[in-house]
């Protein structure tokens, strides 16, 4: 029996390539497009990241310094396009 067979996996056909290419963008991707060209994402980090608490405290560990820098950003525009 071929490895295709046995992992239950099949192969894609040419229209179904094809058509995987062509996936709509959404609103969310077409910001978070915009949100990487315009905010220096390392530049901004390396300002936060000596008061950003690190792990190996009690508690909880911290979320990573990429991640809330996003979600906060992703936030403050939320609640700043519902204003106008």
């Amino acid at each position: 029996m071929s490895e295709q067979r046995k992992s239950g996996t099949k192969q894609m056909s040419f229209a179904q390539v094809e058509y995987g290419a062509k996936k709509k963008l959404t609103r969310r991707d077409i910001f978070l497009a915009k949100m990487e060209t315009v905010v220096p994402w390392g530049r901004l980090a390396s300002v936060v990241e000596p008061h950003y608490p690190k792990s190996g405290r009690r508690g909880r560990p911290p979320i990573g310094l990429d991640r809330m820098l996003s979600v906060t950003f992703w936030r403050w525009a939320l609640v700043n396009a519902r204003r106008f």
